[in-house]
């Protein structure tokens, strides 16, 4: 067990490079953004380096935000209200720390616990000093002079896509290539905000139950075996073969149901909540430089079939199909003048699907495979490794690439009494790894 210790360097505060013109200062947000949570999520980047002066390397740093800031201005800003932000070029938080272990240590056996120590501490005294800042940055050095870079961004303003098209900015700038990645704020206008949504605004219901998190990894040849296990069944009825994320969330959504089985002693119905980003299946497809939160969830149910187990290809199945049916007849509908009227509908039947469904347990997931993160070269490599670490909300699952590509890692948060017994499961443990050392060379 790792003894890790942080001490904070330095807290300053970073404004874009150039002010936000006068027109730009009040910025309406989307009708997704609007009703986006008012949480940070977090991103960490691993680096290894042979650089002696970590100060050189924080002042690029902080450089080359202040001007990525300047074409990203409304992050600079702050919230007015549910729907508006004054870019005011209050600036965003930027914190210098160190830590007293290796890099090596940490990512042997990646403790999440530890993991606190390299994030933007979200205690009142920083808070405060944030001000209410919907970026907070913390660069911390390893004994070794390897690196952490996390960010803590708002997710009322961005969702994964966004945050990638940021990072694209940010490090072409900490490159000097000045040409950096223009975000294209075309959210607001595709799909408006509304005041007549005042109480729609999402909300994350925080767990009260006691949960774990765990990663597991599952290897291309794992992932092969998975999509054999599954192939001939899921190509004769969809025509089509399964696709990395269909067979790894498949396997692990019907571990998990398993484990709430065994610990309940019956089979209760279940839900599972796959995020699709929105942008190239609308018509016509919306930049992937749109900054905004252009993402939203559609629905798959495993209900009781008198088997003593579901099948892994039926799950399969139901998932295509389902993602098939929300991409032909809703991810359209969310823009123009008819937009709000299609997310409404959306959340009524959902409200009403779960009325009478009281037993139903309910997972989230959500894909950042194929994202770049791996390219995040701020100009001295590319990391090796990058987590986002959920201490909010139980049952959800994320997946994302590993560092080869072909790979696919699982970070997988349920009840404390649930994990236990998911983490143990056989047909989980056939295809992966528990937590597996990471590589730094």
């Amino acid at each position: 067990m790792i003894e890790m210790k942080s001490e904070i360097l330095s807290i300053i505060c970073i404004k874009p490079s150039s002010p936000t013109p006068s027109h730009l200062k009040i910025f309406r947000l989307s009708l997704l953004d609007q009703l986006s949570p008012t949480i940070h999520g977090n991103m960490t980047f691993f680096y290894t380096s042979n650089v002696k002066i970590l100060s050189n390397l924080s002042q690029t740093l902080q450089d080359s935000l202040s001007q990525t800031l300047t074409l990203f201005y409304p992050l600079a800003g702050r919230l007015q209200d549910a729907a508006t932000v004054d870019c005011n070029d209050e600036g965003v938080l930027f914190i210098e720390a160190q830590v007293n272990v290796q890099l090596s240590e940490f990512l042997s056996q990646p403790d999440f616990k530890l993991i606190d120590h390299l994030l933007p501490s979200t205690d009142s005294e920083t808070m405060g000093l944030s001000n209410g800042a919907m970026l907070l940055v913390q660069f911390t050095s390893f004994t070794c002079g390897g690196m952490a870079i996390s960010l803590s961004m708002n997710h009322k303003l961005a969702d994964l896509s966004a945050l990638v098209t940021f990072l694209q900015s940010w490090t072409n700038y900490s490159h000097s290539f000045h040409k950096p990645v223009v975000p294209d704020f075309i959210g607001p206008n595709l799909l408006p905000a509304r005041d007549d949504f005042p109480n729609m605004s999402a909300s994350v219901n925080i767990s009260t139950a006691k949960f774990t998190l765990r990663r597991f990894v599952f290897s291309a040849s794992k992932i092969a075996e998975l999509k054999d296990r599954v192939y001939e069944r899921f190509l004769q009825v969809m025509k089509r073969h399964p696709s990395r994320v269909e067979v790894v969330l498949a396997l692990i959504w019907k571990c998990a149901i398993a484990a709430n089985r065994s610990k309940s002693g019956s089979f209760k119905p279940s839900a599972l909540f796959q995020a699709v980003n929105l942008r190239k299946r609308m018509t016509p497809p919306v930049p992937e430089s749109a900054f905004g939160n252009f993402v939203w969830p559609f629905m798959v149910i495993a209900e009781e079939d008198n088997k003593d187990d579901l099948e892994l290809h039926e799950l399969v199945i139901d998932m295509r199909r389902a993602f098939n049916s929300f991409c032909r007849d809703m991810a359209d509908k969310f823009k123009g003048e008819e937009g709000h009227l299609a997310i409404l509908g959306a959340l009524k039947e959902r409200g009403e699907f779960f009325k009478n469904r009281k037993e139903m347990t309910v997972y989230k997931c959500t894909s950042w495979c194929k994202f770049p993160l791996y390219d995040t070269d701020f100009g001295w490599g590319k990391p090796v490794w990058h987590v986002s670490v959920n201490k909010m909300v139980s049952n959800t699952i994320a997946l994302a690439d590993t560092r080869s590509g072909d790979g696919i890692e699982a970070f997988i948060t349920l009840d404390d009494e649930d994990m236990a017994i998911f983490e143990y499961n056989e047909e989980l443990l056939k295809y992966a790894t528990l937590n597996p050392s990471i590589a730094c060379a």
